[in-house]
């Protein structure tokens, strides 16, 4: 399963209401995945991290460059 291997963000069920007319429907479910990207965490080790994974890290890094 794709999932971020810092925070475990996974796969989340997503629905839409859809009305028409009069005929409720409730068949619109899809799956919807978290934006994963490969991020070299190490020398040589890669993750997938999501998106906003990758900017706390970049952020954290960037406060401990400047102090």
């Amino acid at each position: 399963m794709r999932q971020c291997e810092i925070c475990g963000k996974g796969s989340m069920m997503h629905g839409a209401r859809k009305k028409l007319r009069g005929n409720y429907n409730p068949t619109v479910r899809t799956r919807r995945y978290p934006n994963l990207q490969k991020l070299t965490v190490m020398e040589g080790l890669r993750v997938n991290a999501c998106t906003q994974c990758i900017r706390t890290v970049k952020k954290k890094e960037a406060e401990a460059t400047a102090k």
